[in-house]
């Protein structure tokens, strides 16, 4: 069964950083396209990042482009969400997800995690 668990949420300042990490098991994690989603207090879903693991191709949400990095250790089934120069706009749920394809209002994921808190605030 794939099985995605979030950890490294928390509270940080505006202009911190955060590193989010997701186990991941229960699939060929090294062929895998896996994405970041969040959702804002009040908002849906908003794409944040993905990387297609087997090769490293990543994207970028504008929003975060050059602040977050996404990236994965095949060896270890773990993606990561490095996110520096975070704003308050970033404070959301963060899930850790596994095939998403976006349609017409929203992004929709086979498997998701359960999310963890991101919440930035002086």
């Amino acid at each position: 069964e794939v099985q995605l668990v979030e950890s490294g949420g928390g509270l940080v300042q505006p202009g911190g950083s955060l590193r989010l990490s997701c186990a991941a098991s229960g699939f060929t994690f090294s062929s895998s396209a896996m994405s970041w989603v969040r959702q804002a207090p009040g908002k849906g879903l908003e794409w944040v990042s993905t990387i297609y693991t087997d090769i490293s191709n990543t994207y970028y949400a504008d929003s975060v482009k050059g602040r977050f990095t996404i990236s994965t250790d095949n060896a270890k089934n773990t993606l990561s969400l490095q996110m520096n120069s975070l704003k308050s706009e970033d404070t959301a749920v963060y899930y850790c997800a596994k095939d998403c394809r976006w349609v017409v209002g929203g992004t929709r994921c086979d498997y998701w995690g359960q999310g963890t808190q991101v919440t930035v605030s002086s």
